[in-house]
């Protein structure tokens, strides 16, 4: 079973850095995440269907504090023929927060876990399908946009089946 853990973060696709961010890419084909904004703390390529992850991620989670993240930096990076991801992200991650991601995943691993991808702390904006575009045609545009330095509380800890938005596996909240 594929199957992540986020912790979402509370953007919206009308910030007024994210219209300017869109205008800036008119008419370039782009699929616009519109909501789900999350961190992707552990991405399970496969999960053993006879083990129950929810014990273990009991215990990780609720040692963790909620991490206070200020996000800084718009950039690019390739995903895949002729894609790229346009992202949200920090120039300071927090080591606490990261801490907790390197256990979280450390646990996923010691349960017959399968994890391909490494962590990058990003918050996906949008995918990229145009092939006009590349990484450094897209990092020239985004570095136009006024982004604020948006300092947020992540709280909201979900665990999902892949592509299954409307039944988490878990739901945690973070202690401020």
């Amino acid at each position: 079973m594929k199957s992540y853990l986020e912790i979402k973060v509370p953007i919206s696709f009308d910030d007024y850095w994210f219209r300017e961010l869109r205008g800036l890419l008119d008419g370039v084909d782009i699929r616009w995440q519109r909501g789900f904004y999350h961190i992707t703390m552990a991405f399970l390529d496969y999960a053993p269907d006879n083990v129950n992850m929810i014990p273990g991620l009991n215990g990780i989670i609720e040692d963790a504090v909620a991490p206070a993240i200020t996000f800084d930096k718009l950039d690019a990076f390739a995903s895949g023929y002729h894609r790229q991801v346009i992202h949200l992200t920090t120039t300071d991650a927090p080591d606490d927060f990261l801490e907790t991601v390197k256990d979280i995943r450390r646990y996923f691993l010691a349960k017959g876990c399968e994890i391909q991808s490494d962590f990058k702390l990003h918050v996906t904006l949008g995918r990229v399908q145009d092939p006009r575009m590349n990484v450094r045609k897209l990092q020239d545009i985004i570095s136009q946009v006024d982004l604020p330095e948006l300092t947020l509380d992540l709280t909201d800890v979900d665990y999902r089946i892949f592509k299954d938005y409307g039944k988490p596996l878990g739901h945690w909240k973070l202690q401020m």
